[in-house]
């Protein structure tokens, strides 16, 4: 059995010192306006501040923060002596890959010790084949990433533009609506490329996104998401089969009224970035970074889920 810390303590034996707990659905909307706070603050500080509004990002995130808090592998909040939450941190498992997928401080309480205490119990260090996050370029984050025992291994950008139809340029792809029978094809696909896959969240996505299985000569060779609230994931077998994919994607993006897409592109795919600079999106210039306990995955044939909390 896996030990760890107990389901509640103190960050330090100060009396206004918040206290450490497991987080519940319940926390959500106290845990989203710490996300609001956090990522505007860091925003600002990068010189990339958001242009969406709250009411915005509450219609597009909640879904997925719901998602991850009902799967979350690991879910702690930080609280203070009068219950209000100041931090958390999550992280998802799938296989054997745990990914952090938040970790937020309310910028009044940053600096205070709150941080290290949430990321040492929502990313434990002794649980995964190996340990992920998509993290930003906040420095005092990237230290404690690094001493967590993760190494940045390439930046990812949003690809973003306004989607155009254009033909597929390759006639021997065929483009398949993906359904739940195909969840068996869509693991397969994405553990031959990231070495880890989604598992029954290929479910929930099917749900929320259009799915779709590109095969040729009866070959299942890729896959790939669509939706008005976020694109993504997009894996194919072979890099060069990237630019027929998205050519699909963009055009479906078109149908479903789509005015800006918005793809996770790892920069070191460089048929996907090619490609896309070609049909005129723009790199947008948040970055974010993928961070790992060690290399995996085959990236130059992968794009992300959109927005960036996971792979």
């Amino acid at each position: 059995m896996r030990t760890g810390p107990s389901d509640v303590g103190t960050v330090a034996a100060m009396t206004d010192a918040p206290t450490l707990r497991r987080g519940t659905p319940a926390d959500t909307p106290a845990v989203f306006e710490v996300f609001l706070a956090s990522a505007r603050d860091l925003a600002i500080r990068n010189g990339t501040p958001w242009e969406s509004t709250d009411a915005d990002l509450r219609e597009r995130l909640w879904p997925l923060l719901e998602h991850i808090g009902a799967h979350a592998a690991e879910w702690w909040v930080a609280e203070s002596a009068d219950g209000e939450i100041v931090g958390y941190a999550r992280s998802v498992e799938r296989g054997g890959l745990l990914e952090l997928t938040e970790f937020f401080v309310h910028p009044d309480r940053q600096s205070g010790g709150v941080g290290t205490a949430l990321l040492e119990r929502a990313f434990p260090a002794d649980r995964g084949q190996v340990r992920a996050i998509i993290a930003t370029t906040d420095l005092r984050a990237q230290a404690r990433y690094y001493r967590a025992g993760t190494v940045a291994r390439f930046p990812i950008v949003s690809m973003e533009g306004p989607p155009t139809a254009v033909a597929v340029d390759d006639p021997s792809l065929e483009a398949i609506r993906a359904g739940t029978a195909d969840i068996d094809t869509l693991r397969d696909i994405e553990r031959s490329v990231l070495e880890f896959d989604r598992g029954d969240e290929f479910g929930w996505l099917l749900e929320r996104r259009e799915g779709w299985v590109y095969r040729r000569d009866g070959r299942a060779i890729g896959f790939a998401f669509v939706a008005a609230e976020g694109s993504g994931p997009i894996a194919a077998r072979e890099a060069e089969d990237q630019a027929s994919m998205l050519r699909h994607v963009e055009t479906r993006a078109v149908e479903l009224g789509v005015r800006l897409l918005s793809l996770e592109v790892p920069m070191i795919n460089g048929a996907a970035m090619r490609h896309l600079l070609d049909r005129g999106f723009k790199i947008d210039p948040f970055l974010t970074l993928l961070m790992s306990s060690r290399p995996f995955g085959q990236f130059d044939r992968y794009i992300g889920f959109s927005p960036p909390f996971v792979l």
